[in-house]
C-alpha cells in the first residue's frame, strides 16, 4: 500500500514568522524526487526553494502565488511511492458560470458594487482570492495598489503596504506623499520583496539598538603574496580575501567571545554561543540575502572557497535553502570587489556585531623601525556593535587583534 505524507513548512529562521508564496513549481499528478523544489517563497531574508522530503506523486497543492503561509502550514501531499493501479490525482472542483452567477446572487448588492470597484475596463487584477476579500473588507481599490510579483500580481504584502502607507499619511505630516512629476517626467519601480522587508528589518535595528562603528585598517601585504603564490601553486578553487578574512574573524570571536554573543529579550544576560557561524551578505539582483557558513572554526580557506562559491552561484539563482539561512552568530559585509573606503553597515540582530570591508589599495607606509617609506597593500575595514553589549575599548581591541591576524601569514599555513 501507498502512504499519504503531508509536507509542512519548516521553521524559516530567527526572527522570520512567515513567508509569501512567489511561486509554485507543481501540480497535482507531478512526479517528484526527494529534494527536488516544489515551492519558492518569499521572507524577510531571502527568496528560497522548498524541496520535497519526499519522492512520489503530488495528490494536493494547499498554497498558491501571493498567499502567506507560516511554519507548520501544509504545503503539498504527496504519494509516496505509486500503487499497481494508475492514481487519477484529485478533480478539482471548478465552477460553472452558472455556479459562479449563483455564488454573486448571494451577495449584497454593496459587495458587488465592491467586486466591480476592483476591475477596471481593461483589467481584471492579477491576485489571490485572499487578497481580494481582505481588500473588499477593508474597502482598498486595488486599482492604487502597483503590484510587485510576476506580471504585476498584487501580493498580500502590497496590500499590507498600502494599508500602511494610508495609515502613515494621515498620521504623519512628515511622510506626506509629494508629487515629483509636477517638476519632470517620473516612472515608479516597485521594490522587491526581499528589499522592502530587508529595510523593515534595518529600520527596526537602526531604532532600536544603539550603534558605534569603529575603523581601523590591516597591513594584507605579506598575505597577498602568500595568497597569490598558493593559487598558483594549488588546485582550484581560487582563493579570494574572504575566505581567510573569514578564518581570521573566527579566531577573533574566540579571543572576544562578547562580539559572538547574542542580548536576551529581557536584556538581563549574554547568550554566549560556543559555535561559529559565519553569515556573508551576497549582493543579487532583488535585494541583499545572507547565507551563513557553519563551523568556520572547523575548515581551512580550500574548504571555505568552495562553500563560499557554491552559496554565492546559488544565491543569486533563488536557489538556498532555509537552513542556510539561520543561526548566524556574526556578519561579514564585504564591498572590496566594488570600491570605497571606509562604510557603517547595520548590525543585524540577534547578532550584536558585523563587520564592513572596504576595498584595499597600496599606499606609501612609513614603518615603525624605519625613517623611509614603503609601498604596503592596506585593508580598510569598520566594525559597527551594540553599544549596550559592547563598549569602545573592547571594539579596539577587536579590530587591532584582527588587523595583526591578517598581516601573520603563519596563522593560514
Amino acid at each position: 500500500m501507498s502512504n499519504l505524507y503531508i509536507m509542512t513548512l519548516p521553521h524559516l529562521g530567527e526572527g522570520v514568522k512567515d513567508a509569501e508564496v512567489s511561486e509554485v513549481l507543481v501540480s497535482p499528478g507531478d512526479k517528484v524526487q526527494k529534494e527536488d523544489p516544489v515551492v519558492v517563497l518569499e521572507s524577510e531574508k531571502a527568496s528560497m526553494e522548498i524541496p520535497s522530503d519526499i519522492s512520489g506523486t503530488i495528490v494536493e497543492v494547499f498554497s498558491e502565488e501571493g498567499d502567506i503561509i507560516f511554519p507548520g502550514d501544509k504545503i503539498i501531499s504527496i504519494q509516496e511511492k505509486e500503487t499497481t493501479t494508475k492514481e487519477k490525482p484529485p478533480k478539482v472542483e471548478l465552477k460553472t458560470k452558472k455556479q459562479k452567477n449563483k455564488t454573486n446572487s448571494s451577495l449584497s448588492k454593496e459587495e458587488q458594487k465592491e467586486i466591480q470597484g476592483q476591475k477596471t475596463t481593461n483589467q481584471t487584477f492579477r491576485t489571490s482570492p485572499s487578497v481580494r476579500k481582505l481588500a473588499r473588507e477593508l474597502k482598498i481599490n486595488l486599482s492604487d495598489i502597483t503590484g510587485s510579483g510576476e506580471k504585476e500580481r498584487i501580493t498580500r504584502s502590497d496590500l499590507i503596504n498600502e494599508i500602511k502607507k494610508r495609515i502613515k499619511t494621515k498620521t504623519n505630516s512628515v511622510g506626506e506623499e509629494i508629487d515629483f512629476s509636477q517638476w519632470g517626467t517620473v516612472y515608479h519601480k516597485p521594490l522587491s520583496k526581499i528589499k522592502k522587508i530587508t529595510g523593515e528589518r534595518l529600520e527596526k535595528a537602526w531604532r532600536e539598538i544603539p550603534q558605534v562603528t569603529q575603523f581601523d585598517v590591516a597591513d594584507i601585504t605579506e598575505l597577498d603574496r602568500y595568497r597569490k603564490k598558493i593559487n598558483t601553486e594549488n588546485t582550484p578553487p581560487k582563493r579570494t580575501f574572504l575566505p581567510f578574512l573569514i578564518r581570521a574573524v573566527t579566531q577573533t570571536l574566540k579571543e572576544f567571545p562578547s562580539f559572538n554573543s547574542s542580548l536576551s529579550i529581557n536584556k538581563e544576560f549574554l547568550v554566549h554561543k560556543k559555535y561559529y557561524h559565519i553569515g556573508v551578505a551576497i549582493d543579487t539582483a532583488w535585494g541583499l540575502v545572507v547565507p551563513v557558513i557553519k563551523n568556520t572554526d572547523k575548515k581551512n580557506t580550500t574548504k571555505l572557497s568552495i562553500e563560499m562559491k557554491d552559496l554565492s552561484k546559488r544565491a543569486r539563482e533563488k536557489k538556498l535553502k532555509p537552513e542556510e539561512l539561520k543561526g548566524g552568530t556574526f556578519t561579514i559585509s564585504s564591498l572590496g570587489g566594488i570600491g570605497g573606503t571606509y562604510f557603517s553597515p547595520i548590525v543585524n540582530p540577534p547578532e550584536v556585531a558585523i563587520l564592513g570591508v572596504s576595498r584595499a589599495t597600496w599606499k606609501p607606509t612609513r614603518l615603525k623601525d624605519k625613517k623611509t617609506f614603503t609601498a604596503r597593500y592596506l585593508l580598510p575595514f569598520s566594525l559597527t556593535y551594540d553599544h549596550r553589549v559592547i563598549d569602545g575599548a573592547q571594539a579596539a581591541a577587536f579590530t587591532q587583534y584582527l588587523a595583526k591576524i591578517m598581516s601573520n601569514t603563519s596563522f593560514f599555513e
